[in-house]
């Protein structure tokens, strides 16, 4: 079968999906948590339906995964209501809790959520199209990330167990909760990226208002018991619904202390505005890309055409950390593009449960026909698509396109695809490139394919400050964990990584004293009493 037949023959047949994919669909979200309770629904619902689509009967059907509420301003303000309560100015029983009580709480989450993986990993595949390892993926890492945040909190507790005395003052350092957090993860990773930054948040002390992405949703109907078993009331909120119904209330009352969201910029700074006092409220952002590759006249082909294929494609491209534009010298574009598109021709297509599968249909209703507009108008400005059958549609399956010669007349040259769409640019001048990077809205990662130390040094020096993360020789991407992940420009606000996410929701707090004899007595009785948990030098094991 070639490939324009794959295509064509890309959807299942009903009988053609496997059994144990089936289980438990559709799946009926009728309750929200509030307060600590599953609180349930009879209003009006919205339906989830898959990217996948299925032939029944001769007819190609979207699939329905399931149906969620959609909630109003009343009860995203009761969830409001809920939330301050529970954290209570700070004087709240989770505030105030010890950091080891929290991280209890925290890992029985995590034994709860365990418990829901395959089911987890189905809705993802079916939802926003994920292929099954990568579901997996995503599931397992999400939990590595919370044990991984368990362990950090616990350095930087056994840092802060301690007191410090300067000029004759004795102190203790430690980190506070900031209130009640706002958080608002993407379609494309709705597991993992929310909850790095919603388990961050709870457990330095916030207590926190989840809204699910709108592709994604789904996957929160298992974990509902799961948070409310395992917070105390009010600590953990989840809302369902449409975010221009549920957020305006929310920003407007000015009780927000802290935006955590992961979408756009445009997305951000409505919500921002939203918020009578935004100098009180923290942001914690992850923004769009547009993360180019600059390829040298001596990168290794082979080495370079794996990369960039993984960058530009792993879940379609549907990643902030994709390569999303691609500067190649003029001597070796033929070669480049001849390996990338032979690459592509070999990438296996089809179901997310079909095994190695790497190209899958796409969870945006309009995406298809954003991407088609996208190529339409740089084949209009003298591109071509160089690959075969490039940008192929059928329903919410789009083929990948490699786009050549893109020029800065083009959208695709700055606007973010976000999707199985490869622009290339040849250049001579490798102030070509920087230039580009210089004047982009965005500065989240850059990769540099090359083998000499001298240029490669060279373009380090002046990129480091256009964009976050330079990679040599590799794809862009978030991990691991540990290091930084952040964007200059309209890429992002804060840092997220294992433990730059505990002090993005959290701040610096001290008690401090004159060392003399009355307060040394206060401190030590205090402390030998375990009468406070801030005030204490308990050693976390």
């Amino acid at each position: 079968m070639n490939r324009q037949e794959q295509i064509q023959s890309i959807f299942p047949d009903e009988t053609e999906i496997p059994s144990d994919l089936l289980s438990d669909l559709p799946v009926q979200i009728d309750h929200y948590l509030v307060d600590g309770k599953l609180v349930p629904w009879q209003g009006p619902m919205a339906e989830a339906v898959s990217p996948v689509r299925v032939w029944n009967r001769g007819v190609l059907t979207p699939r329905l995964i399931g149906r969620y509420p959609l909630l109003s301003a009343k009860q995203a303000l009761t969830a409001l209501g809920a939330a301050i309560l529970a954290y209570d100015n700070g004087r709240g029983l989770w505030p105030t809790f010890s950091v080891g009580q929290r991280i209890r709480h925290v890992q029985d989450f995590v034994a709860g959520m365990m418990q829901q993986r395959s089911k987890i990993v189905r809705l993802l595949m079916w939802e926003i199209g994920k292929p099954r390892s990568d579901s997996i993926k995503e599931f397992d890492r999400t939990v590595e990330y919370i044990q991984d945040t368990v362990d950090a909190l616990k350095d930087l507790d056994r840092v802060s167990s301690r007191f410090v005395m300067v000029q004759n003052i004795i102190g203790q350092i430690r980190r506070a909760p900031l209130g009640v957090v706002l958080c608002m993860g993407p379609f494309n990773y709705p597991l993992n990226e929310s909850l790095t930054t919603l388990i961050p948040a709870l457990i330095m002390g916030n207590t926190a208002i989840f809204k699910p992405p709108k592709h994604g949703v789904m996957l929160y109907g298992p974990l509902l018991e799961t948070f409310r078993d395992a917070f105390p009331p009010g600590v953990v909120n989840i809302l369902f619904g449409e975010g221009r119904v549920i957020v305006p209330p929310l920003m407007a009352s000015a009780r927000i202390n802290v935006l955590a969201l992961i979408g756009s910029s445009g997305t951000a700074n409505e919500i921002r505005k939203q918020h009578p006092k935004p100098n009180r409220m923290r942001c914690v952002l992850g923004m769009e890309a547009k993360n180019a590759g600059i390829i040298l006249p001596d990168a290794d082909p082979d080495l370079t055409a794996a990369e960039v294929l993984q960058g530009c494609l792993s879940f379609n491209g549907q990643r902030c950390t994709a390569l999303k534009i691609i500067f190649v010298h003029k001597s070796r574009v033929d070669v480049f593009l001849d390996r990338l598109c032979r690459a592509i021709d070999t990438l296996t297509i089809g179901m997310p449960w079909k095994e190695k599968v790497m190209i899958t249909p796409l969870p945006e209703p309009g995406k298809p026909a954003y991407l088609a507009g996208l190529v339409e108008d740089a084949c209009e400005m003298g591109a071509q698509i160089v690959n075969a059958c490039g940008g192929r549609i059928l329903e919410s399956f789009y083929y990948p396109a490699v786009l050549y010669p893109v020029t800065d007349r083009m959208r695709v040259y700055r606007e973010e695809q976000f999707g199985p769409v490869i622009p290339v640019l040849g250049f001579s001048d490798i102030q070509t490139p920087i230039d580009y990077l210089t004047a982009s809205d965005y500065g989240q990662q850059l990769s540099i394919f090359g083998n000499d130390p001298d240029t490669i040094a060279r373009l380090i020096d002046p990129l480091v400050n256009q964009v976050c993360r330079v990679n040599l020789n590799s794809q862009c991407q978030r991990g691991p964990d540990s290091f930084p992940f952040t964007g200059r420009k309209d890429s992002a606000e804060g840092t997220l990584s294992v433990s730059d996410a505990l002090r993005a929701f959290s701040i610096r707090t001290l008690v401090a004293a004159r060392n003399t004899e009355a307060n040394r007595a206060i401190i030590n009785n205090i402390v030998r009493e375990h009468k406070s948990n801030f005030l204490s030098t308990d050693f976390i094991l």
